[in-house]
């Protein structure tokens, strides 16, 4: 029996270390290329601030983008996040039929993003108005025409998440991440190249020309790795059932979160022409170390929690600690690091053109503010996939409830106080809260989970 016991043990070990050794090498793929992508696209953004500078031609795209990506980030992230765990479930499943169940939500992704194209179309004077009042008719028109160039993308995001999503499954870290180059590369090839005649079509017409490539690129890898194995569409399926009732408690929590940057630049609005640009620029940085972080993160743990989850609640919890116990670590040092050199990174990148000094005193303190919240902002992701990876979906509706009352609150009274710099610190504490909540409600669950066991 001794004996036995420890062969089971080493066993389990030896699994446990090959799965752990998978995990790295999978993130460290996204990593490398996260780099190259995100090198690129700051790149991009410092040719744009040069262009651009802070003023209200940049604004104006800025909103233009804001409903197209609201929709990707809201509907289309969030169904990719219940159909990746599922989609592993079906893979497994004896029953199981991946043609159908892929058939089924291609069929559901473009009859979405067709949909929320017609709805944004229609609705777009209405928003205008409402959330951005006391502009000039010009400033609306200017909007109005990145719109309408941009909106086609979402039915290419729409379909590029789900390939996205069949090869990470399938462990296509690499080609899976790499299609992000696109949008950055097309977006510097029309600034060199188009402005003089694009003018302010020149973002909107790079982000769209990106968009499809990126799609092309995905579709050619897929059929050429065997990943997409269409059938007729079947809704019937148990685990396409599973996946579809957990589809508006997700994409519910991502609605209410993703109200959070509208309510920031609706807030930063109500200040002078140029303060969503200076915003914008604050951002930058926490915005892109926040994504070489989370994008391996993102990419790799959501498929890897739903494969731990078929061995057991206490196995998927162990791995989750030693997740979240490395990046509240990493993350806090970083972010004290970044902190420090803040103003020197500004005046790095930025000053040039016309963003002046001046605009570095701005920006680099909201900077500052933003790279608070890196370690909780990454926590909060690592346990929002194994929420997802146990389609625990439910939970996080009432938490970005939380975060959206909370971040209304703190951006009304620290606009106020600290002027546009208050919208960035109330945003980091927002993340603070998040984690905190999340991270109460996964340890209360496992404690539950842990008792019945016993």
């Amino acid at each position: 029996m001794p004996v036995e016991k420890k062969n089971w043990i080493y066993t389990l070990k030896k699994v446990g270390k090959k799965y752990q050794g998978q995990l790295l090498s999978n993130m460290f793929t996204v990593a490398m290329v996260s780099l190259l992508v995100k090198g690129i696209g700051f790149f991009k953004e410092i040719i744009i601030a040069d262009t651009y500078g802070v003023s209200e031609l940049l604004d104006t795209y800025l909103i233009a983008v804001l409903v197209p990506t609201y929709v990707q980030n809201v509907f289309l992230n969030s169904y990719n996040s219940v159909f990746i765990p599922n989609y592993v479930y079906e893979k497994q499943d004896a029953n199981g039929n991946i043609g159908s169940f892929q058939g089924s939500n291609f069929l559901i992704a473009v009859l979405f993003s067709l949909f929320m194209v017609f709805l944004t179309y229609l609705a777009i004077d209405l928003y205008l108005k409402f959330l951005f009042p006391g502009h000039t008719e010009q400033y609306y028109h200017l909007i109005k025409i990145q719109l309408w160039i941009i909106l086609p993308c979402m039915i290419f995001w729409g379909l590029s998440s789900l390939i996205s999503g069949l090869l990470t499954v399938d462990n296509e870290f690499l080609h899976s991440s790499l299609n992000g180059i696109f949008v950055p590369l097309t977006t510097i090839i029309f600034l060199f190249a188009f402005y003089n005649v694009l003018q302010e079509k020149t973002l909107a017409l790079g982000m769209l020309v990106g968009s499809v490539l990126s799609f092309l690129y995905l579709v050619i890898v897929a059929f050429k790795k065997k990943i997409i194995v269409l059938s007729y569409p079947n809704f019937k399926g148990p685990n396409l059932r599973l996946m579809l009732k957990q589809v508006p408690a997700k994409i519910s929590s991502s609605l209410i979160h993703g109200l959070n940057p509208i309510v920031d630049q609706y807030y930063s609005a109500q200040l002078a022409v140029g303060a969503i640009a200076t915003l914008n620029y604050g951002s930058k940085i926490p915005i892109v170390v926040l994504s070489l972080i989370s994008a391996p993160m993102v990419n790799t743990l959501l498929p890897f929690f739903s494969k731990k989850a078929l061995e057991g609640p206490k196995i998927l919890y162990s791995y989750l600690k030693r997740v979240l116990g490395g990046s509240i670590i990493t993350m806090g040092l970083l972010s004290i690091i970044l902190i420090l050199l803040s103003k020197f990174i500004i005046t790095l990148l930025f000053e040039r053109g016309t963003f002046t000094s001046n605009d570095t005193e701005s920006v680099y303190v909201i900077q500052q503010l933003y790279l608070i919240q890196l370690p909780f902002y990454i926590c909060a992701i690592v346990m929002n996939k194994y929420l997802n990876s146990i389609n625990k979906n439910n939970f996080l509706v009432l938490s970005s409830i939380v975060n959206l009352i909370l971040n209304i609150i703190l951006n009304y009274f620290f606009l106020q106080w600290m002027g546009i710099k208050g919208i960035a610190l109330a945003t980091s504490i927002v993340y603070l809260v998040n984690a905190s909540i999340i991270f109460l409600y996964i340890w209360q669950l496992n404690k539950s989970q842990t008792a019945i066991g016993n």
